[in-house]
Parts: structure tokens; C-alpha cells; sequence
């Protein structure tokens, strides 16, 4: 009995010692094959089984990321699901950064002369890169503070535009002639910007318009009501109304002001108005002047003139 306990022990032990140093040895040797650069301390092993492991940690970064952004974004709407995959795009890279170097560490690599070799890359590209920085945290801030939707209207350097798409560094908008504007992010943090629609989506637009001297301004007020309060687009209420800006070196000045719901569309509205105006004021005999000026001449002493007679020549 104690022989055959002793034959089984003996197999076992042959058997574990196949797994362990020829199995496990030659997957062992499998997995440190690869690049070695250096000696001692700051050599580097760059092995089949360093790959494996990034590639391994590289997937279970990527599934835990997808999770918490699930976790996150499952009771946001449309428009704050958009900008939050924005932000989390950022995040996921530095998470991805962190995993390599984290993993590197555990692999048994020095990051340490890696992160000091690449620390004057680091400076060199910061200050390359310094407006991609400034456009990247603007987007964070335009993300985060809700200060631009997709639908406002704003206005930049003079341009009008819609914005339809809001990203990590930049915004883009389309102009009223359909042109799409792609505006830095940075700007809507260290510009002025007009964002039209901001708190809600109407708007106050005006047109102006000059008299000649001696109109009826009562009749002219009427007529300006008139075309607005007939004018498609523009709200019943707020009512529209006139004001007498003031008395212009050629024309008596006149704005007819009107609230609309459509801000990007209102050259159209305006245009139709001017149109509406112009007929009205023919059919009322009230004249939109042009600029004028009187030149007057002083003189102490009477203008002479004096010609000159060229002699004649002998062939003349």
C-alpha cells in the first residue's frame, strides 16, 4: 500500500514538474520574447507579454469607460448626451494614457526615465499647442455652463449663424447664405459673443427710415405701425412701435421696432418691410430724402479773369 502511494506521489510529481518547467517554461519564454534595450536600471523590455497585457487592460479600460458613460448619459436628452460624449472623448484619453503608463509600471518598465525623456517634448508641445488647449477647455466650459445650445443664434466678428453642431474644440454655425462658420471654441470665453436666443427665442429688430423735413410725423407713425402690424413674421405681442430717434441733418429719423421668433430669418421680414414703406410713403406724398448739403460762396471783391493771348507765329 505504501508502494503504490509512493508510485502515485512520484507521477504527480513528474507531472507538475513537466507543467512547470516545460508548459509554463515555454509560455514563459514565449511571453519574454522581444525588444530589450539597456542594462540594469533603465533597461527597457518591451515583450510579447507587456503587449498582451496593454491589450488586455486596453479592453477593460474600454468596457468600464463604455459602462459609466451609459451609467451617465441614460437619462440626459438628445443635446446633453451629444456634449457629454464630447467631454468624456477627453477623459477617455487621458484614462488611456494613464492605463499604458500604469500598466508599463507594472510590467516591470521604469517610467520614469520615459516620462523624464518626454518631459521637454511635453513643454515643446504645450506651448505649440497652446490655442488646441484654449479651444479644448473652452468646449469643456461651453459643455458644462450650457452658455450655447445647438439652435441659438449667435453673432461672431460680425456674422450671423446657427449653430448646429457644438464639439470639443470647435462650434460650427451656418450663415444666412448657407455658409458653415467654424468658430474656435475659445472665443465664447475670451470674445464677446451675442448669442441671440440665449435666454428665450424672441427678439427685437428695427428698421430705419428717414422723412424729409415738413412730413407729418403723426401720418408717419400711423404708416409704421401699418406695415408692421400687417408685416408676416412679426408678433402681435409684444405690439410693435415707433420711435422719433431724432432730427438728422437731412431727414427726420424714424425706427419701427417689432419682436420676432425668427431672428436668423429677419433680413427677409426687413426687406419685405422696406418694400411695404417705400410704396406706402409714395402713395402718401411723404419723400424719404437723400443727403443734401448748401454751399454757399463769400467773396470781398468782384472775380477777375484774365486771359492769356499767345502771340502769333510767323507760319500762323
Amino acid at each position: 500500500m505504501v508502494k503504490i502511494l509512493t508510485m502515485d506521489q512520484e507521477e504527480a510529481n513528474k507531472v507538475e514538474e513537466i507543467i512547470k518547467e516545460d508548459i509554463w517554461g515555454s509560455i514563459k519564454e514565449f511571453l519574454d520574447y522581444g525588444l530589450h534595450i539597456g542594462q540594469g536600471n533603465h533597461r527597457i523590455d518591451v515583450t510579447i507579454g507587456t503587449l498582451l497585457l496593454l491589450v488586455v487592460a486596453f479592453l477593460l479600460t474600454g468596457f468600464i469607460l463604455k459602462w459609466l458613460r451609459g451609467l451617465f448619459t441614460r437619462r440626459m436628452d438628445d443635446e446633453d448626451k451629444l456634449k457629454f460624449i464630447s467631454i468624456f472623448k477627453f477623459i477617455k484619453y487621458v484614462v488611456y494614457v494613464t492605463v499604458i503608463l500604469i500598466t508599463m509600471s507594472a510590467a516591470g518598465i521604469d517610467i520614469t526615465l520615459l516620462i523624464t525623456a518626454s518631459a521637454a517634448l511635453f513643454v515643446g508641445l504645450g506651448l505649440a499647442l497652446q490655442e488646441l488647449f484654449q479651444d479644448v477647455i473652452g468646449g469643456i466650459f461651453i459643455i458644462l455652463d450650457k452658455s450655447v445650445h445647438v439652435g441659438d443664434i449667435v453673432e461672431v466678428d460680425g456674422k450671423v449663424g446657427k449653430v448646429f453642431e457644438i464639439k470639443l474644440r470647435t462650434t460650427r454655425a451656418i450663415t444666412r447664405d448657407d455658409k458653415v462658420i467654424i468658430i474656435p471654441n475659445h472665443k465664447f470665453i475670451s470674445d464677446i459673443i451675442f448669442n441671440y436666443t440665449q435666454n428665450h427665442k424672441t427678439t427685437r429688430e428695427k428698421v430705419h427710415v428717414g422723412v424729409a423735413y415738413g412730413s407729418d410725423v403723426n401720418l408717419v407713425t400711423e404708416i409704421l405701425e401699418n406695415v408692421a402690424h400687417d408685416q408676416k413674421g412679426i408678433l402681435k405681442n409684444p405690439k410693435p412701435f415707433v420711435l422719433f430717434e431724432e432730427f438728422g441733418d437731412s431727414a427726420l429719423m424714424f425706427s419701427i421696432n417689432f419682436f420676432t421668433n425668427d431672428s436668423f430669418g429677419d433680413p427677409r421680414i426687413k426687406s419685405a418691410m422696406r418694400y411695404q414703406i417705400d410704396a406706402q410713403f409714395r402713395a402718401n406724398n411723404i419723400t424719404i430724402p437723400f443727403p443734401q448739403r448748401d454751399v454757399h460762396l463769400y467773396q470781398d471783391a468782384p472775380i477777375t479773369y484774365r486771359q492769356e493771348v499767345k502771340p502769333k507765329g510767323k507760319n500762323d
